[in-house]
């Protein structure tokens, strides 16, 4: 593939050579030979255009609108659209809420000690039971099961009992809205069975029926999923605050012992990460020859931990995005790759082989083909759990580094991450209303909330992402990044104070004065709900202003896995202009291609943009924010 179809970074790019040298199989390669004719985002146009549907044995199936050619079931194309995105939606759903009942366990093995965390911010505990009209009364402990129990009990509500946590954290006139289409919802899990149970074969094959019961689900994962992890996880380890972080696949070094928590869920990887900054561990590491023992963050499992926790010379710094896995495995400085929830891909364990590093599941969803050793995450073993993996990538150092030649001098860089709806208030004097006052008096003319993984689809790794990213900053639009995404930036320069002089003069002499950078690292796609609980305040700081007349968007210009489809659909019935790209497939499907572009506006306020030129989507971005200003009268 040509240098800029296989990634953004020069580092992975030089990876790339190592890997194809050892003819090791590998994304780049694969995605490749996907494509038809030679042309790698060439594919089966009835896939492409999302009107292909083999969910029972009468199929596969393909539809064509304009011909009314329909599935045997009589489905047409709007229809087969729908049902697979909300498939889609339902995979993405199921896997946030994994995450989230883990935390929730998580915090509750913390609250009776059995963990090696603790509630670091009882003020963050406090304030949020308060919002879910908790007794706050008892000790910090106590407050903490009473919030778990609660959580629980909303998660496992009927699709038909009112969700309680939404009721307490949604916007006012959004809520009212959402009842009166029949979209406000009841637990995650009867949302989930509701969805999940509407698209079986003959029960509904009605695109606007799927659309509304796909944005009622997306409304209980933001608030119930996404918003519960990450306010549980900033108790358990501290809310996010701007702090510097070594970034790129230069923070591996094949002289120390290197472990890299992979995935989705922090906890191992911070119970390793105490345990590896104590003399005791150090010391073991250097027994066995090593400089040292440190913990490399890596992808959103390394997100959530970079975001929270400084960096010092045990937890070293940060490697990139899901693309970049097996450049940093192939790099010969791993010692061991703990693999929990999320993006751990299938070739790892021929990676394993290959570059002579301990590979092991820590997720009961997690499994390779060849791989037997597992351990699975456990609250109340946390500990041992930590104590038994750092053992063995200390056991594995002398392995690795006998029989791998290491790649050295990759390029290593400086990100400002842990920014967080708190830590902006704090830069602001704990109020909203120098945000306000900025974006009133045009110094920045609205805010984008960018949010998306990393594809290979029409571009190389993450260079969609900075290219729009950087388009956003020069027109004065303030840019909080999330998601696999968020890597993209960091790695990319944009999330460093010198990215300011690329900025428009408006953003650029607020950066200045606040001393922040015009992208700031706002976490995971976890954080998803986060960002919404951020504009429920704005739009109450600004009088109740309904959240689609604000002047803000959501971007995600490069979106990959189920769990950005279900994002997106959060989006637009939160009622935000919402740029996606690469296009979604759909495009089989005229009637939802309409009713997601255009009808929506008149409904939840939000709409769906798939401009796929960088500088027009900037635009009309731009625009959109400029009608909304225009509105307000600023």
């Amino acid at each position: 593939m040509e240098r800029n179809r296989i990634s953004q970074h020069d580092a992975t790019q030089r990876m790339y050579d190592r890997i194809s040298e050892d003819n090791m199989t590998n994304v780049w390669d694969r995605y490749e030979a996907q494509g038809l004719g030679g042309d790698p985002d060439k594919r089966c146009p009835y896939c492409m255009a999302g009107v292909r549907c083999d969910l029972c044995s009468n199929g596969p199936c393909r539809a064509d609108a304009e011909k009314d050619k329909r599935g045997v079931c009589g489905i047409k194309a709007d229809g087969m659209a729908m049902r697979m995105m909300a498939l889609r939606n339902v995979m993405g759903a199921s896997t946030y809420q994994y995450h989230t009942e883990k935390t929730i366990d998580t915090l509750r093995a913390t609250a009776r000690g059995l963990t090696p965390f603790e509630i670091r911010e009882p003020g963050k505990l406090t304030a949020f039971a308060e919002r879910l009209g908790l007794d706050v009364s008892g000790s910090a402990n106590e407050i903490a099961l009473a919030l778990c129990d609660f959580a629980e009990a909303d998660f496992n509500r009927k699709a038909h009992e009112p969700s309680r946590i939404v009721e307490a954290l949604a916007p006012e006139e959004r809520k009212s809205l959402w009842k009166k289409m029949d979209i406000f919802p009841g637990g995650i899990h009867g949302e989930m069975q509701r969805m999940t149970s509407s698209c079986l074969t003959n029960v509904d094959g009605y695109y606007v029926s799927l659309a509304l019961k796909a944005m009622r689900l997306g409304i209980a994962m933001a608030f119930q999923s996404q918003i519960c992890t990450e306010y549980c996880q900033d108790m358990m380890y501290g809310i996010p605050r701007p702090h510097s972080m070594r970034v790129d696949l230069g923070v591996l070094d094949p002289e120390y012992v290197n472990v890299l928590p992979n995935g989705h869920e922090p906890f191992l990887g911070f119970a390793m990460t105490q345990l590896a900054r104590t003399p005791e561990w150090q010391d073991k590491a250097k027994a066995a020859g090593a400089k040292g023992l440190r913990i490399i963050a890596n992808i959103e499992t390394g997100q959530e931990m970079i975001q929270r926790w400084e960096m010092d010379n045990v937890f070293y710094g940060f490697t990139g995005n899901w693309i970049s896995q097996e450049a940093v495995l192939a790099t010969g400085c791993v010692d061991l790759f703990a693999a929990d929830m999320n993006c751990s891909l299938s070739a790892n364990a021929e990676y394993a082989e290959k570059y002579n590093f301990k590979l092991i599941p820590v997720s009961d969803l997690v499994a390779f083909e060849d791989i037997e050793d597992r351990l699975d995450y456990v609250p109340e073993q946390a500990e041992k759990q930590a104590e038994k993996l750092l053992r063995m990538g200390i056991e594995n150092f002398k392995y690795r580094s006998r029989n791998v030649k290491p790649m050295t001098d990759l390029p290593m860089h400086e990100a400002i991450v842990g920014f967080s709806t708190e830590s902006i208030m704090e830069a602001l004097g704990n109020s909203l209303t120098p945000l306000l006052d900025a974006i009133k008096d045009g110094t920045i003319k609205g805010v984008a909330g960018f949010v998306c993984c990393t594809t290979l689809r029409d571009h190389g790794q993450d260079v969609h992402s900075v290219r729009m990213a950087r388009e956003l900053i020069k027109r004065d639009i303030l840019v909080l990044s999330m998601g696999c995404g968020n890597a993209a930036l960091q790695v990319g320069g944009l999330c460093s104070p010198n990215a300011v002089e690329l900025a428009g003069p408006g953003l650029k002499g607020l950066c200045e004065k606040l001393r922040v950078p015009p992208v700031l690292s706002y976490g995971t796609c976890t954080d998803t709900g986060r960002i919404a609980d951020m504009i429920t305040a704005v739009s109450q700081a600004l009088g109740n202003v309904p959240v689609p007349d604000l002047p803000l968007v959501a971007v995600a210009p490069e979106y990959m896995e189920q769990k950005a489809t279900i994002d997106a659909i959060f989006a637009l019935a939160f009622g935000l202009y919402t740029y996606v790209n690469p296009i979604p497939n759909v495009t089989g499907a005229p009637n939802l291609v309409k009713l997601l572009t255009q009808d929506l506006g008149g409904l939840t306020g939000g709409l769906l943009d798939v401009e796929t030129d960088a500088v027009k989507a900037a635009d009309n971005l731009l625009g959109h924010i400029q009608t909304r200003r225009d509105k307000l009268g600023i």
